[in-house]
């Protein structure tokens, strides 16, 4: 595939990064360092391939992840998030909300695999998004899927992550202290069912991810829309085989604006048109401090904005917990209603 990527990006398609070009030699992957840098720094958004995740393996979770969806209502509300203090689990359509509005969608929120972390006195708060998964009973394959796509996509987000640092002449490995085998990463198992019916068309508000980086698995349905630099939402195009690739405010925070974090939102399929997405959050440690990333380019950083409403933290476990504070507020209402925010 011919891949052009322009200072003004086309809007009929995001950028096109073959992953795969950093081990066809210098020229190659110097062209996809220029590319990759054309994308983080312009849009914020483009479209993976060469990433070496198999048919196979993406097969096998969708199987897993449709069976699911499919189970007696019961079941999947036996697994309930309301009832995990780490926001684990299963969210009825409508229960999640992005800026204060409900997101029409049911999803399975999946994390690292660890004991419960219950804060100590003195302890931040955040260290109750640490604990284990609700795992459905009758579907012993979920979790083996689930957990190995956790693996894999980590492998292949580190992988970029090198890659684009290198492509801004940063020390690729800068970060590699904050993430290891203590990072935070997140999975969701994402259902829309269609339109809500009221005539809201809200599958997820306008949003920015908290992270570092996101990849996103998404059906032929499409629904997904990025907001451009002429000010309008525009669609993502779903492209066999490519994972939809955003960065998240950690990065735009690091680079002080010169890398991109850039609203999106899903727009609810039409009628009872069903759509299935699996977006994959790379996160460090809850602990972890995010430090400046030290890059030729930080001269030309314009700056972030600020939201008062949605304050930064160093830590990365405050945002985190913040966002999952506001989006899952049964949750928040039920375990930790007496959580206080520390100061920005």
């Amino acid at each position: 595939m011919t891949t052009h990527i322009a200072t003004t990006p086309s809007y009929d398609q995001l950028p096109i990064i073959d992953l795969s070009a950093a081990d066809r030699g210098p020229q190659a992957r110097a062209l996809l360092h220029a590319q990759l840098h054309s994308a983080a720094h312009d849009v914020g958004f483009f479209q993976l391939v060469g990433h070496g995740v198999t048919r196979a393996e993406t097969d096998a979770l969708l199987t897993a992840m449709r069976a699911f969806f499919a189970l007696p209502e019961a079941d999947r509300l036996a697994l309930d998030n309301v009832n995990s203090p780490h926001f684990r689990g299963y969210t009825r359509t409508g229960d999640e909300r992005t800026a204060g509005a409900r997101d029409w969608r049911d999803q399975l929120d999946i994390g690292a695999e660890r004991p419960a972390r219950a804060p100590a006195p003195g302890e931040p708060a955040y260290w109750w998004l640490q604990g284990p998964n609700q795992w459905p009973a009758a579907l012993p394959e979920l979790r083996t899927a689930a957990l190995t796509w956790i693996d894999r996509l980590s492998t292949v987000a580190e992988r970029l992550l090198h890659e684009l640092l290198a492509a801004i002449g940063a020390p690729a490995g800068f970060y590699d202290p904050i993430f290891g085998d203590r990072a935070h990463p997140h999975l969701k198992l994402v259902r829309y069912p269609g339109s809500a019916g009221d005539g809201t068309d809200q599958g997820v508000g306008a949003h920015k991810d908290y992270g570092f980086l996101t990849l996103l698995l998404q059906d032929t349905v499409g629904g997904l829309q990025v907001h451009r630099e002429d000010g309008l939402f525009h669609d993502v195009p779903p492209l066999p085989g490519a994972f939809v690739v955003n960065l998240g405010e950690l990065l735009e925070v690091a680079t002080n604006g010169y890398l991109l974090a850039t609203n999106h939102r899903v727009v609810s399929p039409p009628g009872a048109t069903e759509r299935f997405s699996v977006p994959f959050f790379y996160n460090p440690r809850l602990d972890a401090r995010i430090e400046p990333l030290p890059f030729p380019h930080a001269s030309e950083a314009p700056g972030i904005t600020t939201d008062p409403s949605n304050p930064l933290f160093a830590e990365y476990g405050y945002n985190e917990l913040k966002g999952k504070l506001r989006a899952h507020p049964l949750v928040a209402e039920r375990h930790h209603s007496s959580l206080l925010m520390p100061a920005a």
